[in-house]
């Protein structure tokens, strides 16, 4: 019994046991997490610019209480608030969704749009052909009836006011006495505002309509330049950040001074 030994168990820790756990799959996801995040600024890359404006401007206001927060996904100006800062936006915005119109891609050369000191300035320019409006006609054919109704659902969703302006070249309109330059310029500005707000504008939206005639050349070295012919639609700005800006006005106010108003004369009012 004296020779009897004790038995003695020693029990040793594996180093490699550490690799059976479950920090191989803290890595892991972390390693999807970063894939997962390249694949989207690849794809984001890739995209239109008004969803790049939108998802940079939910990562600068993600409660959404920003007014400028970018631009939709379907190409819009919704969400911006146009002060002279951000009008380039609504231009890039605008310029995408008329690239859109299949019917319109062939006259990107007779639209211009410029940021100016009232606004921007969208030009729709005539051809000696004519583009937007057949020659001495007061209504748009197609091709401007699409333009005008893309213009309309766009700007529609922007607080800004809108002034419609209507321009002719110095050439004589012929085949009626009774009816020159200054009518046909105001009743196509009239007949657009008419349309757009068929189409998308409020009706408290239009601040002015307003006819020239040919008092305000595009191109004074040539009067009887074809594009000279054209309608113009201002996005007017709004004051930026302003909780004081005056409501849009009511009704349009049809015609401006030395301009043909299309209203019935109403006897003064008592």
């Amino acid at each position: 019994m004296g020779d009897k030994r004790p038995i003695i168990v020693i029990k040793r820790n594996n180093p490699h046991a550490a690799h059976h756990g479950g920090a191989w799959k803290v890595a892991y996801a972390d390693f999807v997490t970063a894939m997962m995040a390249l694949f989207i600024v690849l794809w984001l890359m890739n995209s239109s610019k008004q969803l790049q404006l939108a998802v940079g401007g939910y990562f600068k206001d993600p409660t959404g209480n920003s007014k400028m927060v970018g631009t939709n996904q379907t190409g819009s100006g919704e969400n911006i608030t146009l002060t002279k800062d951000t009008m380039s936006q609504l231009k890039q915005a605008l310029t995408d969704a008329i690239r859109q119109v299949a019917s319109l891609d062939k006259f990107k050369d007779q639209i211009e749009m410029t940021v100016t000191a009232e606004g921007l300035r969208i030009e729709m320019m005539e051809t000696a052909t004519g583009t937007f409006f057949d020659s001495g006609s007061p209504v748009p054919n197609g091709s401007g009836k699409d333009l005008l109704v893309t213009l309309a659902q766009e700007l529609g969703k922007l607080p800004n006011n809108i002034s419609i302006e209507g321009h002719t070249d110095s050439k004589p309109f012929s085949g009626r006495t009774d009816y020159g330059n200054w009518e046909l310029s105001t009743d196509r500005a009239n007949s657009a505002r008419r349309l757009m707000q068929q189409s998308g504008l409020r009706e408290d939206q239009v601040s002015q309509v307003r006819g020239f005639a040919d008092q305000r050349l595009r191109k004074t070295a040539d009067p009887l330049d074809p594009s000279n012919r054209r309608i113009s639609v201002i996005v007017q700005y709004l004051a930026k950040d302003d909780p004081n800006q005056p409501k849009p006005p009511g009704p349009a106010s049809e015609g401006s001074a030395g301009n043909h108003q299309d209203q019935p004369n109403e006897p003064p009012k008592p």
